[in-house]
């Protein structure tokens, strides 16, 4: 690959600079010879007040915006490779889509600054390495470089390996916050629309797991459009928001692609579930909430206990149970175990150590035992496992 370090101002790269609220569309500079967003680069993530005004106060104290790239595509037309977010924040300061604060505090837009503040932000100098080089070249180059010390993260990445009408599309429904579903797929869904994480999210449910991503955006890179992954993500959401009427916080960054395909297929009272989530979260002994909905997509298993971690028997509360089976066992002759003592002979004396037993609920916890002191009992290992939820 071929790199020509060339200079450009603020001026050269912000002229004819269009921006649309819709990211990925209209980005565009050198009087439309730039694409400022190539399908392949994330969404403009700086607009939070702080990184895209550090742009232009660090412009306005003479200080280096580090080098940029750009793709050459053909003759006249060029490409952003790396420094898309420095450039995007230049040209919607230039364009008045948002204001910094002057020595006194005040905001001031780009068309308020005195005239030769302005100058020396249109004036200022931008080093630029323009690069030529084959597809797989120019692709590989993007993986390694930093974006304005931000690395990609590893559905951006993706975005450039497997770049074409496939990506463009799915960045468009997926990587868009001014899409209206949003809203409604941010009670499953958790991240950033910007960083690409519902579109990580969506092609991971239709690819059947995370580590197929890049395998299913290999065989669909040049799909004209993205029905299947978009009526997969929908059905999905669809499926789970019927389920449950109810949407609580912890709903939101479950697994609900790999509960989908576990569960779509059983029948649900949504009104019991309702109501059972409703007990489970007032419930003092559990611990996890993110838990409930699997647990209670499960059917309620005891091998599925752990997902609501269950508050167990602190250490007191256990010793305490411990001595007192003890001394009732060394009075009758039978063995410290309940278990063992109404067992065979082998075993009906046995006086096992502490280390040997584990804390059990009398009543299981499921059956509304309670977690409490009068309600636990230490059995021989073996049959703590045999009991299980009984």
């Amino acid at each position: 690959m071929k790199a020509k370090l060339r200079p450009y101002t603020v001026r050269d790269i912000c002229n004819g600079f269009v921006y649309s609220e819709l990211e990925g569309k209209g980005l565009f500079g050198l009087a439309g010879r730039l694409t400022i967003q190539p399908e392949y680069q994330r969404n403009y993530i700086y607009a939070d007040g702080k990184r895209d005004v550090a742009v232009i106060q660090s412009i306005l104290k003479g200080y280096p915006l580090g080098l940029i790239y750009f793709n050459k595509i053909s003759e006249d037309n060029l490409e952003v490779l790396d420094g898309q977010q420095r450039i995007t924040s230049l040209g919607r300061f230039v364009t008045d889509k948002f204001a910094i604060k002057d020595e006194i505090g005040l905001e001031q837009y780009f068309s308020g600054l005195a005239k030769d503040k302005q100058e020396k932000i249109l004036n200022s100098e931008i080093l630029v390495y323009e690069c030529e080089g084959s597809e797989s070249e120019i692709k590989e180059w993007f993986r390694t470089i930093n974006i304005a010390g931000i690395p990609l993260n590893d559905q951006e990445l993706l975005n450039a390996v497997y770049s074409g009408p496939f990506v463009a599309l799915g960045k468009e429904e997926f990587s868009n916050s001014q899409n209206a579903n949003v809203q409604k797929w941010s009670a499953y869904v958790s991240g950033s629309v910007n960083r690409q994480d519902y579109w990580e999210r969506a092609l991971e449910w239709v690819a059947k797991s995370k580590e197929n991503i890049g395998a299913y955006m290999s065989s669909h890179r040049f799909d004209k459009d993205i029905k299947e992954v978009k009526t997969y993500f929908n059905t999905v959401i669809d499926w789970v928001s019927t389920v449950f009427e109810d949407v609580e916080s912890e709903m939101r960054g479950l697994e609900w692609g790999r509960l989908y395909e576990l569960y779509h297929d059983r029948p649900f009272d949504s009104k019991k579930l309702s109501h059972r989530v409703a007990e489970l979260y007032s419930d003092p002994f559990v611990e996890s909430k993110k838990g409930i909905f699997e647990y209670l997509l499960g059917g309620e298993q005891s091998s599925d206990l752990r997902l609501l971690s269950v508050r167990v028997f602190d250490e007191n509360t256990k010793r305490t149970a411990f001595k007192r089976q003890t001394k009732d066992a060394e009075t009758s002759g039978l063995s410290n175990c309940p278990v063992c003592a109404t067992g065979h002979e082998g075993l009906k004396t046995k006086q096992w150590a502490y280390g040997d037993m584990d804390a059990d609920h009398v009543t299981a916890w499921s059956k509304g035992g309670s977690t409490r002191p009068e309600n636990c009992q230490l059995l021989c290992k073996s049959h703590n496992r045999a009991k299980g939820n009984k």
